[in-house]
């Protein structure tokens, strides 16, 4: 049953990995074309950077006064979330799993 949850985490996991792919380079596509401020702040091949992706964790995109930036990075929050999320339980998981068959 412990497999069963960690295998249904990483699922989550995978399902925000698909909102992400989907949202954050139409958001990056946004700030590329109207605000060269905030692309100048994340910076060139900004998908995967850390800086970018904290960036975006944070919330730092609500200081643009753009409704458009926040409907696209808004989903791509939450879907980078649900990606940490998911895996951090499926390790817990896994880790409680490792646990019980030592025991």
């Amino acid at each position: 049953m412990v497999m069963f949850f960690a295998l249904l985490f990483v699922a989550m996991a995978i399902a925000g990995a698909t909102a992400f792919v989907i949202f954050w380079p139409l958001a990056l596509v946004h700030i590329r074309d109207r605000h060269p401020a905030v692309k100048a702040l994340l910076g060139e091949g900004a998908f995967l950077k850390p800086a970018a992706l904290w960036w975006l964790l944070r919330g730092g995109y609500r200081t643009t006064p753009d409704p458009g930036l926040s409907g696209l990075a808004t989903p791509a929050r939450i879907a980078l979330s649900v990606i940490l999320l998911g895996l951090t339980l499926a390790a817990l998981l896994w880790l409680y799993s490792l646990a019980l068959a030592a025991a």
